[in-house]
């Protein structure tokens, strides 16, 4: 018996500390801060040999705390070196959950390197006191040269959302096509195909406010005459982007230098959203009423997931929320609420002054879930007393029956004469 009641006791000990080891470690993964840490560009691109090169490094905190004081080192290898090493710590300070920051460092690359894939190290670390994380990233140093002569161009460019406002994140997408028609074609009595490399493509913002996510495309292989294919990168807009339309640069690096193109992309920002007007007027009439509004969506692209919910100390309303749904641009929309004040409440206030109404519009645009706040509104109460309205039947059948009477006696005396 001691034997089984040992062993239950083992058993239960060992649960929990089992348990223990996995809550701490799930407590360690969703709180803290976590960077990640990406190349958003390289200018020029690809490196040049013998030449300096500008590295844009990009690092997010995604984790759920505040990390207390970023640092950025760049540990470079043959053939990259820093003309001082003061130079390759960055500090970029504290930074808050979801935010971004970028810092600029310059790298040689040394006159004998050969071209090709090469790569370099990064560390971070959140704050003073905490360990560097390292990640390594490949760089392409030089062009190589192709026969072919097939051209990429751009066919086609497409944003989700399609148009962004300040804070947003989605993708933009662009389709590269080979333009040539036939497999071969014949220059100056020599016979060439006609496939079209993509050997990098790099979408670089031309706009403060405007990020890219993602690291160039790299080796994206041949394309056969007539053949496309679609590149899409993450990008972000940040809270305080000007509206109006921003630009990236698409550079694409082909069969040879000569192949090699650069394109204009815009992106749209705009703030204007969803708008809600009374279509009549607030009053409440005995406790009870029926409250219109008309909802407008403002931007320039359809949202998502339209909702309307409002609140008013002292009323409940019949829908709690109202879901509308998508709706397009300048799509208007009539919806509306059944409102019951709460004798409770009601009986602590006076019963003529205006009840403040607010009105919270949720939508989304892309994957982007955004909450426009109306307030400023009121709703008027009114007593209308039984009395009031008993007698006003009466009244008029009072009125009525008088002038019918005067109509007589005037046809009468009419007859007499």
């Amino acid at each position: 018996m001691t034997k089984i009641k040992n062993s239950l006791v083992s058993l239960v000990l060992s649960w929990i500390l089992v348990s223990s080891f996995f809550a701490s470690s799930a407590s360690a993964a969703v709180g803290g801060a976590n960077l990640k840490v990406t190349i958003v560009e390289t200018n020029p691109y690809p490196a040049k040999i013998g030449e300096y090169l500008n590295l844009t490094v990009q690092v997010e905190n995604i984790g759920g705390d505040k990390a207390d004081n970023v640092d950025i080192e760049v540990v470079p290898q043959y053939p990259f070196s820093l003309d001082s090493e003061t130079n390759a710590l960055q500090n970029v300070g504290a930074l808050n959950p979801g935010r971004t920051a970028t810092k600029e460092f310059y790298l040689f690359v040394d006159k004998n390197a050969q071209k090709g894939i090469r790569s370099i190290d990064i560390r971070t670390k959140t704050g003073k006191d905490s360990p560097w994380s390292e990640k390594s990233f490949d760089i392409r140093i030089g062009t190589e040269t192709f026969k072919s002569k097939g051209t990429v161009e751009l066919k086609e460019v497409a944003s989700e959302p399609e148009v962004f406002m300040p804070g947003d994140r989605g993708t933009v997408t662009v389709t590269l096509i080979n333009t040539a028609s036939n497999p071969t074609v014949t220059i100056d009595g020599s016979d060439f195909d006609t496939n079209a490399r993509i050997q990098a493509a790099v979408l670089k913002p031309l706009s403060d406010g405007i990020i890219v996510l993602d690291a160039p495309y790299e080796d994206m292989g041949i394309l056969g005459p007539g053949d496309s294919i679609k590149l899409t990168f993450n990008v972000k807009v940040a809270e305080d982007a000007p509206e109006g339309t921003h630009n990236f640069e698409l550079a694409i690096e082909g069969n040879s230098f000569d192949y090699n193109s650069r394109k204009n992309i815009p992106l749209k920002v705009d703030s204007s959203n969803i708008r809600v007007i009374p279509s009549k007027e607030l009053q409440i009439v005995n406790g009870r009423s029926t409250l219109e509004f008309d909802v407008a969506n403002t931007h320039p692209n359809e949202f998502s997931s339209v909702s309307i919910k409002p609140e008013a100390e002292g009323v409940i309303f019949y829908p709690a929320e109202y879901f509308i749904g998508p709706m397009n641009q300048d799509e208007l929309f009539t919806i509306e609420f059944n409102a019951v004040t709460d004798n409770l409440s009601d009986a602590r206030r006076d019963p003529y002054e205006p009840i403040n109404l607010t009105l919270s519009a949720n939508y989304g645009n892309g994957i982007n879930k955004h909450e426009n706040i109306v307030s400023n509104m009121y709703i008027q109460s009114i007593e209308a007393t039984q009395g009031s309205s008993g007698m006003l039947v009466p009244g008029l059948l009072l009125v009525v029956i008088a002038v019918a009477g005067i109509l007589v006696y005037r046809k009468k005396k009419q007859s007499r004469k």
